[in-house]
């Protein structure tokens, strides 16, 4: 197949491809490009070029939510299997498994910081290094990071006159 037309196909057939494999799969665009891939390898050229499109780009969504709901099933399978951040003590007044899921819900910018800086005792210039950025933004950042933990925790702030009762 020449490349004008391999051109023409993907002009006139891959927004129309790209939605009917976005009914299977996360990734539409990827199996639309992968099938466009396959159809410019040296190949015999299908008899029915526009049917064979939606054949192979059927069965690659069809792959590709497979996959996708197996990657799934070990991460999930993976993080229940990983040991909690917190470890239960008697005078714990948060639940670990809460406040786990807390910090894991922080951007990964905020969470770096604030496990660098609270568990890794490194100082923000230390940590502005690591991350690439300035102390002082790793400051912000962390600070940023425990008011999120606050807000998600429902703590309330030493230094905020408005948590007080």
């Amino acid at each position: 197949m020449g490349p004008e037309q391999l051109s023409r196909l993907v002009d006139e057939h891959a927004a129309a491809l790209v939605l009917y494999a976005r009914q299977w799969c996360a990734a539409p665009e990827d199996v639309v490009q992968e099938a466009f891939v396959k159809l410019a390898a040296p190949q015999r050229v299908p008899e029915n070029v526009i049917g064979w499109l939606y054949r192979v780009v059927r069965n690659g969504a069809l792959a590709a939510a497979r996959a996708e709901r197996r990657r799934r099933r070990h991460e999930t399978a993976a993080a229940e299997r990983m040991p909690s951040w917190f470890a239960p003590t008697d005078a714990a007044r948060l639940d670990g498994a809460i406040a786990t899921a807390a910090l894991r819900g922080l951007p990964i910018e905020q969470r770096e910081i604030l496990v660098a800086h609270l568990w890794g005792g490194l100082t923000f210039e230390q940590i502005g290094e690591l991350t690439g950025v300035s102390s002082s933004t790793a400051h912000r950042r962390y600070l940023s990071a425990l008011a999120a933990l606050r807000e998600r925790l429902r703590v309330p702030c030493p230094n905020d006159p408005k948590t007080w009762s």
